[in-house]
């Protein structure tokens, strides 16, 4: 039996509803996503926390007008990232105010590290999974030919599939766009 995990959508209902196990769900859902993302931009572990609390006590403070919560990562994603650059802009400030910085000071700090945020990672990963659950799931044709045009690094040349799949090379072109449109239809119903 496979449990479903509620929406972000049904979390932020519940949250303001004042569902405490709904609020701790939601954060420990985003806590290791919010926190990674000043300490991708050269934080230390204790700025990255004060972003963390300021992030979540904004979402607090902004609950009951969050229009759409189904998108609520991207909202904490952003949130995190002003927050970030804010305190890394005081930091360099010194003590000034951001409109005294030279224009360098207040150029948006790059993030140091290029590679995916943890939970961009984990989502791209449950697609992966979810397309190669759809391309099996198709029947053995279908399968076998979106396995050989898309999953091989150097898909093979059209006379060698017509060869592999036992069809005339003419009908792969067709083929491939039957296969496609069924997949398509997995996808969408999986909400790809």
């Amino acid at each position: 039996m496979q449990v479903t995990k509620p929406t972000d959508d049904a979390l932020v209902s519940a949250c303001r509803r004042g569902d405490e196990a709904a609020w701790e769900r939601l954060v420990a859902r985003y806590q290791r996503l919010i926190y990674s993302i000043p300490r991708r931009a050269g934080l230390d572990e204790f700025a990255a926390s004060d972003v963390f609390q300021n992030v979540f006590a904004s979402l607090v403070a902004r609950l009951d007008s969050i229009e759409q919560p189904e998108r609520l990562h991207a909202w904490l994603v952003t949130a995190a990232k002003r927050e970030t650059w804010r305190l890394i802009f005081r930091q360099r400030a010194s003590g000034e105010s951001y409109e005294n910085l030279d224009s360098e000071q207040r150029d948006w700090p790059e993030f140091r590290d290029e590679a995916p945020l943890p939970e961009e990672e984990l989502l791209r990963l449950e697609k992966e999974h979810r397309i190669r659950t759809a391309v099996i799931s198709l029947d053995e044709r279908c399968r076998d030919l979106v396995t050989l045009l898309f999953y091989c690094s150097e898909p093979p040349p059209y006379s060698e599939i017509a060869s592999a799949l036992g069809i005339p090379e003419g009908s792969i072109g067709p083929t491939r766009a039957r296969c496609l449109k069924k997949l398509m239809r997995l996808l969408k119903d999986e909400g790809i």
